[in-house]
Formats: structure tokens, sequence, C-alpha cells
């Protein structure tokens, strides 16, 4: 409930403190008063766009905070839900200060929060019924939730939601993946062609260094033959003259003296040793001068033109050998993929058909429940209104499907199109609420709405503004009892010009305005009985106010302490 209200420079309000007690309120006062700056300072506090020209002339900035407590559970856990937790005296404070400058600032419980957080949360803490009303009953979207509030059927419903997404999340894919089918074949023959010009080099890992290195040792051709061969012919080439020869003969000398000198035969040992190894160098040396070709230029340029193409695919494909192959592997991957997209397409189509039927299954319960529930609603709201005077107005909740190409089009909330619709003759076509409804006739019908939601909506704060325009009387009576009826399940304000209601209310708030050194002040107190007298007597007898007219109140109020429907 709504705990305490400070609004602060606020066009004709300067400064209000007010505390409100659980029950039935009621604020009135003379035209002019400032009835209406405290609702619209009370639509800042729900989220309201904001108007600067609403701060009070001469003062740097206007602010609204409101405190809010004794929640019930199932309140609790909804603020939870979006992030709101009441502070340690379990309470939520809620505060909007305006600048001239047009800029906004929200806090709740001292911490910054948006203008989207403050109008999630906002709803389920206070809800504003007045002439000028949009938000519920003018709002097509609005009459399914109060449908599946009154009809109970807000747990299926979220086992619907989860099914439905579910749904939307095949369908999305499937028609992600249709939907590239042109993209898809060009990625198609570009993987196809991409491959092919790799595939056609038939390269190999670490190919180009070797061709670099054979490049280096062709373009080397006649150095590396000439030094090679000198290599071969100084080791072993000429008989008598070469390194092998004399080493041999070496070795046979010194294996003739081993007996005499047996140093000799070691020495002998050690030379032979390197004797293989020279033979062996020559071998090699050898080897290299048969290698290498007396004209290495067919050679050369065939190295070069692979090269070249190598390095056609590096600026391609990637910045080495291993990059071009790397990729390669990749394109092939992903051409397999997009190869296997016609059977995915297939599945996918399948898997979309079985969750949609899903969905739809739950979606069909819920027509079921809701069309009921409709049903039952139309029958309380027509026994309030035909209890409020109102007769000949017949309210009807419509709750229709739609079909597309055969099939059942689902919604996030399910396969239902719901809307409220009143005729205001009997015999008269239904129109949309929104359409033929009088301000007036929306607040009523929104009470009368109130009332066969009153155990089910757990808002716990409700606020008629001027719910009585139009009506006067033995109506105004019943509406003011039908408010009280609300009260005893949640807490009820009224903003009205009529004795009637606000003799009903438990608590009696008086507006009026004052001049404080030459400027206008709105100002708000509670009214003992002797006010309440005086101030109804004023309602029921404008100017000036007679003794019967006082009488009159005086009776009003006494009767309002045991009022029920049988008092109307």
């Amino acid at each position: 409930m709504l705990l305490s209200l400070h609004i602060g420079n606020i066009a004709v309000i300067r400064s209000v403190d007010l505390d409100f007690p659980h029950g039935f309120s009621a604020l009135t006062g003379e035209t002019g008063a400032g009835k209406s700056m405290i609702i619209d300072s009370v639509y800042l506090l729900l989220g309201a766009k904001a108007d600067k020209n609403l701060i009070r002339t001469g003062t740097g900035s206007a602010t609204v905070s409101g405190l809010f407590g004794e929640f019930t559970p199932g309140i609790a856990e909804k603020l939870s839900e979006v992030g709101v937790a009441p502070d340690e005296e379990g309470n939520i404070l809620v505060q909007r200060t305006l600048t001239p400058d047009g800029k906004t600032q929200i806090r709740i419980n001292g911490r910054a929060v948006s203008l989207a957080l403050l109008r999630t949360v906002t709803p389920y803490l206070v809800s504003v019924h007045g002439q000028n009303d949009t938000q519920s009953l003018l709002n097509p979207e609005r009459h399914l939730e109060l449908i599946d509030v009154y009809g109970g059927t807000l747990p299926k419903l979220a086992e619907y939601k989860a099914a439905y997404a579910s749904y939307c999340e095949a369908k999305r894919e499937l028609e992600t993946l249709a939907g590239q089918a042109r993209e898809r074949e060009r990625l198609t023959e570009m993987l196809k062609y991409q491959i092919a010009d790799i595939d056609a080099l038939s390269l190999h890992d670490g190919e180009e260094e070797e061709l670099v290195d054979k490049k280096v040792k062709l373009r080397s051709n006649e150095r590396i033959m000439k030094q090679a061969s000198f290599v071969f012919k100084a080791l072993k080439g000429s008989e008598k003259g070469s390194v092998s020869f004399l080493l041999d003969r070496s070795v046979a000398a010194l294996s003739q003296i081993a007996d005499v000198i047996p140093a000799a035969g070691e020495y002998a040992e050690r030379l032979r040793d390197i004797l293989y190894s020279v033979d062996d160098i020559a071998e090699e040396a050898y080897a290299i001068t048969e290698d290498a070709d007396g004209d290495p230029t067919e050679k050369l340029n065939a190295i070069e033109s692979r090269l070249d193409k190598i390095s056609k695919l590096k600026r391609k494909y990637g910045l080495t050998v291993a990059d071009i192959l790397a990729f390669r592997e990749r394109a092939a991957h992903d051409l397999e993929a997009l190869e296997d997209a016609d059977g995915r397409l297939e599945e996918l189509g399948a898997e979309k058909e079985k969750r949609y039927r899903a969905a739809l299954a739950l979606a069909e319960e819920l027509h079921t429940m809701r069309t009921a529930a409709a049903s039952r609603l139309e029958g309380e709201v027509k026994a309030v209104l035909d209890f409020l005077d109102m007769p000949k107005v017949v309210f009807f909740a419509s709750v229709k499907q739609e079909t597309v190409g055969g099939e059942k089009v689902l919604y996030p909330t399910g396969a239902d199109k719901t809307e409220f619709f009143i005729s205001a003759n009997r015999g008269a076509d239904p129109q949309p609420i929104a359409k033929i409804a009088s301000g007036g006739e929306l607040a009523r019908i929104m009470l009368a709405l109130k009332c066969a939601l009153a155990e089910k909506d757990g808002v716990p704060t409700l606020i008629f503004d001027e719910i009585d325009a139009g009506v006067s009387g033995k109506t105004a009576r019943k509406i003011g009892i039908k408010m009280k009826e609300l009260a005893r399940g949640a807490q009820v304000f009224c903003v009205t010009h009529s004795a009637q209601i606000a003799s009903l209310s438990d608590t009696h708030f008086l507006i009026s305005k004052t001049d404080v050194n030459g400027a206008t002040e709105t100002q708000v107190r509670v009214l003992d009985f002797d006010g309440r007298v005086a101030e109804i007597s004023r309602i029921l007898g404008g100017i000036s106010v007679s003794e019967a007219q006082r009488s009159a109140a005086v009776d009003m109020l006494n009767a309002g302490d045991t009022t029920d429907e049988k008092d109307a």
C-alpha cells in the first residue's frame, strides 16, 4: 500500500506531506484547489512523461516521492523478479525529481534507476483510473491480461510461453536457413572454385622452402661445380697426388714399423679412420658435381613459375603454404555443411511443425479457459453495472482466434485476440470500449472490473479520479458503496466532487489553496467529523450552506458507517 506521499514544488503545491491509512480515502476540494496536481504527481511517480512546466515558478526543481509497504507475498515476488527488493523495514521508496532543463532523476530505495524500470515496477504498486486514463481499459492488450488474471490462467500461460519460445526458435532458424538459399548457392560456387584453385597446384607443407633452397643452389651451379670438383680431385681425383693416396701410403708405412715402434700401429689406425672420412667426403663432393647441371636455366624457370603460382595463392588464401592448406581444409568443411543444408532444412521443418503443434495444444487449452473466464467476467461486470445504474450498458469480452492458410496464428500470449466491447443501449451493436465510452463510463466500467477482479488482481492501491463525472445522487452513492467494498481488500483513493461518495470514505482529505506571502499554495489536511460535515455541506450547498444541508451531511456520514448494497 501507499504509506506516504511527498510533493514538492509542483505547480501550486509548494510542499505537501501525506500519510495514508488503510481503507477508503476521499479527496475533495473546490475547483482549482490542486486536486489534479496531486493526481499528476502520482502519475509522475508511476512513470508518466515529465513536463518541466510543472515545476513551481521560482524554484530550482520539483520532487515527488512515495513510500510503499505492507506487500503481499505475491507482490513481493513480482518486485523481486524485476530486481527491486524492499529495504530493511520492508518498504520501497520511489523518488522522482524534475529539473528546469527537462531532465528527470529517478531513485528506488536510493538507487538510481531508469524510467523503463520505474514503469515496470509501479504497476505492481498502484493502479490509477480516471477520465483521461488509457492505460488499461483502452488498450486491448491489457484486456487479455485482465481475462488471464480473472480466469486464473497465468500458470497455463507460463507453460504456453515456454512452448511458444521454443517454436519461435525453430521457426527463426528455419527462416534464416531458407532465406539464405541464394547466399548458400553463391558460397557453394565460391568454395568449390577456391578448393579447385588450391588443389590444382598439389601443394605440400614445406614446399615453398624446398623450392627456394633449390633456386639458390641452381643460381650457384657453376661455383658449386668448380668447388665440388676441386674437393673431389684434391681428396681422391689424382692417384699419386690426392689426399686419399697419400693417407693410404702413410697407413702402409706406419704399419711396416709397428713391430719395432708399437705406437706406429696406433697412428696407422687413426690415419685409417681419417682416410675413411676423406673418402666419404670425396664421394659427397662427387655427388654434388653429378647433381649440378651444366645449364640450370630450364629448372630455374620451372621453379620460378611454381613459386609465382604459390605467391598468387598466398595473396588469396594465406601468408604461408601451411595457411593455404588450412584454408582449403576449412573451405572443404564449410562446403560440406552447405551441401548438408537441404537435409537440415527438412529436419528443421519437421521440428518447427512439432513445436508448433505443442504450442497450439496449450493455446487451445488457454482459449477454452479464457472463453469460460470471459463469460463469467461479463456476468459479474454486468451485475455491478446494473447496480451502478447502467442497466442499458452491455459489456462483452471478445476472445477470438485468427487463421492464416488453414493454421491458427500464435502470439506470445496464445492464439487469442481479446477486446472489451460495450453497447450503450440494448439492441445496439457492441463497439470497442475505447470508441464509445465516455470518461465517466470508463471509470465506472473499470470500477466494475476491479470489483470482479478484487481478489485476484493483487494491486494493493487503487486511485479513482473523478469517477463520479456525470452522475449524482443515488448513482453516486452506489459508486461509493462499491469503492468501500473494494477497500476491504485494497487501499482505495477517490478524487471526487460527490458528497455521497465522500461521505462513505473512511478517511477524508480536504484540498484547498491559500495565499502565502503573495503566492498561491495548495494545502491538504485530514478532516475530523466536524470538518467533514462542513465540507460535505459545501459540496451539497455550493456558495451558501443551510442547516438542512448540514443536517443532511451529518445523516450521510452516519449512514456511511454501516452502508452496504442493501442500503443503496
